[in-house]
């Protein structure tokens, strides 16, 4: 009888895993085979694990209260840690509306994960570590587009913005670590009245297009439902 081999297994497949909830391949099944030389009426002798890899680049598109958050998370819900890359200014007394959305994500986060106020998302992705959610790129692309000046036309603002996004997407490209990024998809919607809003827009599509082009696996949500594109 001829040894099984088993498919080669990446390192980082550990535990159970909520991809098989959702329909995409995920750790491993069990598959039952019949024996090729088993004799008619014979039930099958014999079965053999395959392991089936999950993606480990996923971004997750939607628009504004399409649930595209709520369903990144519930793909990492069985993970005991995870790195949450909250990339959105922090919450302050002057804007409740944000305090208290700001808190909803919060309070619905599992408390093993770890939230990590941050910019610097290619630093993070180049390191080893738990699986990461980044929430979200959006806010990732206006708070960069702030601190380099891209609205004020500071000197060399464009350069250094194209070299952040560059940054990223080679670390996304390149990250050993399972990682889900939200991003909010907006050019769907009206023309912005505004130079700056157009400009975003453009930012904000491209960089979808490039992240998208280099996950394994990109899913858009509308009304809380989600539809796979890759």
């Amino acid at each position: 009888m001829s040894t099984q081999r088993s498919p080669p297994h990446d390192g980082d497949q550990t535990g159970p895993s909520p991809w098989y909830a959702t329909g995409s391949v995920t750790c491993c099944a069990r598959i039952r085979r019949p024996c090729p030389r088993r004799k008619p009426g014979e039930p099958a002798r014999h079965t053999r694990r395959v392991l089936l890899r999950r993606p480990r680049r996923v971004l997750v598109l939607g628009g504004a209260r399409s649930g595209k958050s709520s369903y990144a998370e519930r793909l990492l819900a069985r993970e005991r840690v995870v790195e949450y890359l909250a990339c959105g200014r922090p919450p302050t007394a002057d804007d409740p509306e944000w305090a208290d959305r700001v808190a909803l994500h919060r309070a619905r986060r599992p408390a093993s994960w770890r939230t990590v106020e941050t910019l610097d998302l290619a630093g993070v992705l180049g390191r080893p570590g738990p699986p990461v959610l980044v929430d979200c790129l959006t806010t990732w692309l206006a708070g960069t587009m702030d601190a380099y000046g891209v609205w004020e036309d500071r000197p060399g603002a464009d350069d250094r913005l194209a070299a952040a996004v560059d940054d990223l997407l080679a670390a996304w490209s390149s990250t050993r670590r399972r990682v889900v990024a939200v991003s909010n998809e907006v050019g769907g919607g009206i023309v912005p009245a505004t130079a700056s809003g157009r400009r975003f827009r453009d930012e904000m599509g491209m960089l979808n297009t490039r992240v998208a082009a280099a996950a394994q696996r990109v899913e858009l949500v509308t009304a809380g439902l989600p539809q796979r594109l890759r």
